[in-house]
């Protein structure tokens, strides 16, 4: 299976009054770069949570929102700061002996000091908590895999079609190579018989002249290669699995290619498909950066 690096999961899981939404997304990456937004209390639990991811995500940046509600009626407890409060009565009663006034104060009033009354989250089942987010992450990361899928598929069936037009590209220089040559020669031999008029032609003069040509502009090498190169593409799309960083070393190889066809052309019509190769690949490159 072919996957491409964008794509898109959200879950969105309630249980025993607790509420769980996961949310990833992710872009072409060189690597796998994951970031996860989430509350505090869920931070000892950032390592499995990436051991799940990886199992779903080999390349690409992927950002995971992870945010959690917990709506049962004891989930906080309203506590009171004895030492504190012992304090402010200490600290009040001196200035009432002081200064020589009442001191009416109340527990009302001695509450609403700062920092008299707190409220505490409950601390949570690590173990409970755990099951149940593992489950909402791999809830999301399933329909984030499909999505990759889905899209990995589109990007196959694209990449295959260019590399047909690729082939196509390749016969015509194939079967314009030699026609070159051979225009070569007659024109040869044509001004050089107009410059000696009567006198004989140095047959052995005009082939060397030809096989030094042939050899500047000869581009079988090159073709043989781009040709190879294309047939591995194709097998590896096929076939699936991981395959982005080496379709990334491959296009470069078939850039390069591209590019001496181009650079001993002599042919305008080669020159054009030269032209034309290069374009083609290049828009392979750009599909090629989003496949895992």
């Amino acid at each position: 299976m072919l996957k491409s690096m964008t794509g898109f999961g959200r879950c969105e899981l309630s249980e025993n009054n607790k509420k769980i939404t996961v949310e990833m997304k992710s872009v072409n990456h060189r690597y796998l770069d994951i970031s996860i937004k989430m509350p505090k209390k869920f931070n000892p639990f950032e390592a499995s949570i990436r051991r799940i991811l990886q199992e779903y995500c080999k390349r690409g940046k992927l950002d995971v929102y992870i945010a959690y509600e917990d709506l049962s009626e004891g989930n906080y407890q309203l506590k009171y700061n004895e030492e504190l409060a012992r304090q402010y009565w200490v600290c009040l009663s001196a200035m009432s002996e002081k200064f020589q006034i009442p001191n009416d104060l109340t527990s009302t009033a001695l509450s609403k000091y700062p920092d008299i009354l707190t409220i505490e989250e409950q601390e949570i089942d690590a173990d409970s908590m755990m099951v149940f987010l593992e489950k909402a992450v791999r809830k999301a990361a399933e329909q984030f895999a499909q999505a990759r899928d889905k899209e990995g598929e589109s990007l196959r069936n694209n990449l295959l079609a260019k590399l047909e037009h690729l082939s196509s590209i390749l016969s015509y220089i194939e079967k314009k190579s030699p026609e070159i040559i051979d225009t070569y020669q007659k024109r040869l031999e044509e001004k050089v018989q107009n410059f000696l008029q009567e006198a004989a032609i140095d047959e052995n003069r005009i082939l060397a002249e030809v096989t030094i040509f042939a050899d500047k502009c000869c581009v079988d090498e090159e073709l043989v290669r781009l040709r190879s190169h294309v047939d591995t593409t194709q097998d590896m799309l096929i076939k699936g699995g991981s395959i982005g960083r080496n379709l990334d070393f491959i296009i470069q190889e078939m850039n390069r290619e591209a590019n001496t066809i181009l650079s001993k052309s002599n042919d305008l019509d080669i020159s054009n498909q030269g032209i034309a190769l290069k374009t083609e690949i290049e828009k392979i490159r750009e599909q090629v950066q989003n496949i895992e």
